[in-house]
């Protein structure tokens, strides 16, 4: 978890400044994935349903209500999130990539709020309901989430997230309290992750995920470091054969940690960013910890920028695709047309 010494107590402070009894009914934590909306989202939740909190504006952690919370079985508590993101066997990989597609937020989610909303509570106090990726409500659910909106009861309190609050209808973000998350400051970020364990790596893999400090706290916790040290490793000096380069690429997706194909994908376009930005004479942005390939000034920009949008099409069917190392093969030949310098 981040906590309030990086990103989020300006956040603290200014919903909480002027005590409990003036938090507006419905806020919005808007910011980019890994920078600890989450964490952040479920602390306040945790104070708003315990039942003797702190004077510091913490929950106290011992209470019922903080240990049913703990547990996830709190009656006043509930969690919205996008429906269609299960993995299952081979047999259902084609029902599975249009369940990705269409992940959502559906109405079905919302309405059954509609009991919880509208009576009353069950430990005579707060209720809370936490949208995860508001941005991924269908237009049927915003709109009936719109209409509590309007009129939430006293004790209701909503918490919605989203790292792309355009998406949201207007209205929504009209009747919410926006509290924005940035990136923490890169020292601050690196000392937290050094915490972690990571004092030696933080920093490369800071940039990697683009600053956020919890994405690589994530990747350390499901052991892919070394996965995504593979990864790069293999971009850096690849083989000239596109077959030897997917089978390394399989070795990576079949190891301890759960690297997965999308991540794969996206980590391939990343570089192919970082080349076009070397070789247009900029700074890279995501590698700049990783040893650099040469012969970057002989590389072809328009080749770059078509691997890179060829690629993002592969990412579409990133997920599932029907034949994986068929697959990795178009990505590896992609990746190499465009990667091997010229003459």
């Amino acid at each position: 978890m981040i906590e309030k010494d990086l990103s989020s107590l300006d956040q603290w402070r200014s919903l909480l400044g002027q005590g409990l009894e003036r938090l507006p009914h419905a806020m919005l934590l808007a910011g980019p994935p890994g920078v600890g909306k989450r964490a952040f989202a479920e602390r306040l939740a945790a104070l708003l349903l315990c039942e003797m909190p702190l004077s510091s504006h913490q929950a106290c952690g011992t209470c019922q209500a903080c240990r049913w919370l703990a547990a996830e079985n709190h009656p006043d508590f509930r969690l919205v999130e996008a429906e269609g993101d299960e993995e299952d066997g081979a047999e259902k990989v084609a029902d599975n990539v249009r369940k990705r597609a269409n992940r959502s937020i559906k109405i079905d989610q919302i309405r059954e709020l509609e009991n919880f909303v509208f009576v009353g509570s069950h430990r005579a106090g707060n209720r809370v309901v936490l949208i995860s990726e508001a941005e991924a409500m269908n237009s049927a659910a915003a709109n009936a989430v719109l209409k509590i909106l309007e009129e939430p009861p006293s004790t209701v309190y909503f918490i919605l997230l989203s790292s792309r609050t355009k998406t949201l209808l207007p209205t929504i973000r009209s009747r919410c309290r926006l509290v924005p998350f940035g990136r923490p400051e890169r020292e601050a970020a690196i000392a937290w992750l050094g915490e972690q364990g990571l004092d030696r790596k933080a920093g490369k893999f800071l940039d990697l995920a683009g600053g956020a400090p919890l994405r690589v706290a994530e990747w350390n916790e499901q052991k892919q470091l070394p996965q995504i040290d593979g990864l790069i490793d293999s971009l850096l000096n690849p083989p000239a054969d596109p077959m030897q380069l997917a089978a390394r690429w399989d070795g990576l997706l079949k190891g301890d940690g759960g690297f997965r194909m999308e991540q794969l994908v996206d980590g391939v376009q990343r570089w192919l960013h970082d080349l076009a930005l070397e070789h247009a004479g900029g700074n890279v942005r995501f590698h700049g910890g990783w040893a650099r390939p040469k012969g970057i000034e002989r590389l072809d920009p328009v080749a770059l920028g078509s691997a890179w949008r060829e690629i993002a099409d592969l990412r579409r069917s990133a997920r599932h695709p029907l034949n994986p190392l068929l697959f990795l093969e178009n990505l590896a030949a992609q990746f190499l047309r465009a990667a091997r310098p010229g003459p």
